[in-house]
């Protein structure tokens, strides 16, 4: 399973200066719209997310890590998270099979943009919005440094 850098200082606000607090935090965040993820583990350390526990898939997998990557004062996370799932195919950024990629929220964007510019139509933006609803709550309310997944 790979590691994802993130914007530490942006995102949303979990914690204080509590690390036992942050993983719990981090942890009730992902439990409260699980992508599918059992027996999950959250540890947190300096900024740094180990998430451990069982899944049926990457996509599971990645919402998981994104979810916990775009918490205020989260800058890595990494994901020893079992997949159950057939691994056949080239794993992606963050070890999945899944043929999406990833995008860093610029200053001045809109999801309309950002679908046009990866999917060649503006209007198709509620499929970026469908594929990152556990970290995106309003499509209109995104922000710069905010990591996304660009579905394939």
């Amino acid at each position: 399973m790979g590691l994802l850098d993130f914007a530490k200082d942006i995102g949303h606000a979990l914690f204080g200066d509590d690390e036992a607090e942050a993983a719990d935090s981090i942890k009730a965040h992902i439990l409260a719209d699980n992508p599918g993820i059992d027996n999950l583990s959250v540890t947190y350390q300096k900024g740094f997310v180990t998430l451990e526990g069982n899944s049926g898939t990457w996509d599971a997998v990645e919402k998981a890590v994104l979810m916990a990557g775009n918490v205020k004062g989260v800058g890595r996370v990494i994901s020893n998270i079992a997949v159950a799932e057939d691994t056949s195919a080239a794993p992606t950024e963050l070890g999945g099979s899944a043929p999406g990629q990833y995008y860093e929220i610029q200053s001045g964007d809109t999801l309309s943009a950002i679908a046009r510019k990866f999917l060649g139509d503006a209007s198709l933006y509620p499929k970026i919005f469908a594929a990152n609803r556990e970290v995106i709550r309003d499509p209109d309310r995104i922000f710069p440094g905010q990591k996304i997944r660009i579905p394939g």
